[in-house]
């Protein structure tokens, strides 16, 4: 039983890579498709999932105690104009901005979270 157990262990600590190369292994000398391979490393599948995502969504749950200074930087950040801005900020949660890099998410999460805002990125 103890054998099981730190084999079970073994499998949700797998790398990405490591349950890919496991997938081919089943698959090329067992005859096991991966998609039966993945339900065995489920632990896996979430973090590639998330290591996959490559288009970010900027979502303002909140403006904060700052609320004319987040509107103004909703506008600066996104090239709207003042009243469409603050429509963006008084309609929270909305989405800021959609489909960008993680990089650029996370810089406007931080930026807007400095001026009291309450950010989510999807």
């Amino acid at each position: 039983m103890a054998d099981l157990k730190q084999f079970a262990e073994q499998l949700v600590n797998l790398t990405v890579k490591e349950v890919n190369e496991l997938a081919t292994i089943l698959k090329d000398e067992y005859g096991i498709e991966p998609a039966a391979a993945a339900v065995v490393v489920s632990g896996g599948g979430e973090v590639a999932a998330e290591e996959a995502q490559t288009e970010f969504t900027v979502v303002l749950k909140e403006a904060g105690a700052s609320k004319l200074a987040v509107v103004k930087l909703v506008k600066e950040l996104t090239g709207l104009g003042l009243k469409e801005a603050k429509d963006v900020v008084d309609s929270a949660p909305s989405n800021v901005k959609e489909g960008v890099t993680k990089e650029e998410a996370e810089g406007l999460k931080k930026s807007l979270e400095e001026a009291g805002a309450v950010v989510e990125l999807k």
